[in-house]
């Protein structure tokens, strides 16, 4: 199997690098692994620096958000014919180790997308815990799908769900617009717990509580067209 790990980034030169050293070089059932990264208007270095490495960067020019990043991952593995596509974040957040568990789910036990859910393995930061129910509860009420960590960007997907995805939204909402098409196409779901690395410098990004009533409006009202 052919397998793509694309990371989203946005002036994530810190610690992007670390991310990209830690995937591993060999994965159980996966004969070729390439990684794809795209920066979604960073003003740092952080094409630079992932260039550099021989690491092949997409940039957009104009920020476009976390699901513009998505969308332009998911159509590179599209029109490149992978097997297997695994996201993960570019700020240190996720363990590349864990990608193994992740792609096990869906070559060994055939599911079609496979989450890493923080919240079954360790304690985490309250306030993020309170975002994600939130939206866990809300993405439960609109798809009938219930998640632990429906906003988890450590994810897999099978070469049936590649295909499939659709992804319409550009902002946080796609982590839920994910269940939207687990739901209108009937894929196969899991969930894999992993550990959430929180460092002061992770937990600066991402989904703020502040953001939460954004958020949770454009999930609401773009999601159900």
């Amino acid at each position: 199997m052919k397998l793509l790990v694309g990371i989203p980034a946005l002036n994530e030169e810190r610690t992007i690098l670390g991310v990209i050293k830690n995937i591993p070089k060999n994965i159980p059932g996966v004969k070729k692994i390439d990684i794809v990264v795209v920066d979604d208007g960073s003003t740092d270095k952080t094409s630079q620096v992932v260039s550099e490495k021989g690491v092949l960067v997409l940039k957009h020019i104009i920020r476009r958000g976390l699901g513009g990043a998505l969308k332009t991952i998911i159509a590179y593995a599209q029109n490149h014919d992978y097997d297997l596509l695994v996201t993960l974040d570019a700020d240190g957040q996720h363990d590349p180790k864990e990608l193994p568990k992740l792609t096990e789910a869906v070559i060994e036990k055939r599911k079609d997308v496979v989450i890493g859910t923080r919240w079954k393995k360790a304690k985490n930061p309250y306030s993020r815990y309170i975002i994600n129910q939130l939206a866990n509860i809300l993405t439960y009420l609109i798809f009938g799908i219930w998640s632990s960590d429906s906003q988890s960007g450590f994810r897999a997907f099978s070469k049936r769900a590649i295909i499939k995805l659709k992804i319409q939204t550009d902002g946080m909402e796609v982590s839920s617009e994910f269940f939207k098409e687990i739901y209108q196409h009937k894929l196969k779901y899991a969930e894999v717990p992993i550990k959430a690395i929180y460092s002061d410098y992770s937990k600066s990004k991402g989904q703020q509580i502040s953001e939460a009533p954004k958020v949770f409006f454009q999930l609401f009202f773009r999601l159900l067209r």
